[in-house]
């Protein structure tokens, strides 16, 4: 199955719902940082609130970015989607393991432990919007909920999951935002979270072949759901030569300089694809002298 989002409205534009299938995205994440499976569990969550989020861009510029600091062994998550739902992101230590849960899941809890979630949108603007909350459980659906009730006063469930099987692979990864706009009543709102509460996980509805609407059609087809839009969304990296050559000036006339001497050139990786820029003394002295 392709992953896809589809964006929907219910109870005549007073619910607000995203769903999607993140599945591929989650897979190359993994194999592109060499993800241990706890690893890729908590990065997978986090890269499919980021697609979902990303349906919610007020303008096609925004760029938003998730943070994620913990002071648990992974260290901390970074990922960074567009208003068309391509996301990329990495974590700071990719081979992370723990025992299983009290409830016999992967413990990302535990692996991201206290901390704090950072929400980043760029709309090309001069200063970007910074929402900030402190994580309440570490487990990324629940901190994102809390981050939209707190920093945007909108009330939202959340649902996130990823399902790796003994051998270390994603069999599945997927989600759900659900979020109350006003003037939404008490009965609606009491219904979904009942179904909500009621229904199986996401890995287990896609483990039987089910698709990101029949998700959202259990929790809101009571209440006149409209599927409005399926769009793909994909694991993407927009790096470049000249993006890695921006990162290289920043660094200054001095610095550059040391490195020509010491080093007599410079690589540069990129976090989020893994991709090496090599640079010769001949490149960094021709950056000094047309940049600098």
């Amino acid at each position: 199955m392709e992953d896809y989002v589809v964006r929907a409205t219910a109870d005549d534009g007073k619910i607000r719902a995203v769903a999607a299938v993140t599945t591929n995205i989650v897979k190359k994440a993994q194999n592109i940082h060499g993800l241990s499976p706890l690893a890729s569990v908590a990065i997978g969550r986090t890269l499919t609130a980021a697609v979902l989020m990303s349906t919610f861009s007020k303008s096609p510029k925004e760029v938003q970015t998730i943070q994620i600091k913990g002071d648990g062994p992974l260290g901390g998550i970074v990922v960074v989607s567009d208003s068309n739902a391509n996301v990329r992101g990495y974590v700071n230590n990719p081979l992370v393991y723990l025992p299983l849960n009290s409830k016999g899941k992967f413990d990302v809890a535990g692996a991201v432990g206290n901390g704090y979630l950072n929400i980043i949108k760029d709309l090309g603007l001069k200063e970007p919007y910074i929402g900030y909350v402190d994580l309440i459980s570490g487990e990324i659906a629940e901190d994102i909920a809390y981050y939209y009730a707190y920093s945007e006063q909108i009330p939202t469930s959340v649902a996130l999951g990823v399902l790796a099987n003994s051998n270390e692979i994603i069999e599945n990864a997927g989600g759900f935002i659900i979020q109350v706009m006003p003037g939404a009543n008490d009965d609606t709102i009491t219904l979904i979270e009942e179904k909500i509460s009621s229904i199986p996980s996401v890995t287990s509805f896609l483990s039987q072949g089910k698709l990101p609407e029949d998700i959202l059609a259990e929790i809101l087809s009571e209440i006149n759901l409209k599927i409005i839009q399926k769009s793909p969304c994909n694991y993407l990296c927009n790096c470049s030569q000249d993006r890695m050559q921006r990162n290289i000036l920043s660094l200054g006339r001095a610095e550059i300089l040391e490195i020509v001497e010491e080093q007599g050139g410079a690589q540069t990786q990129c976090h989020f694809c893994n991709k090496k820029y090599n640079f010769s003394k001949q490149d960094l002295m021709s950056l000094i002298n047309e940049g600098l």
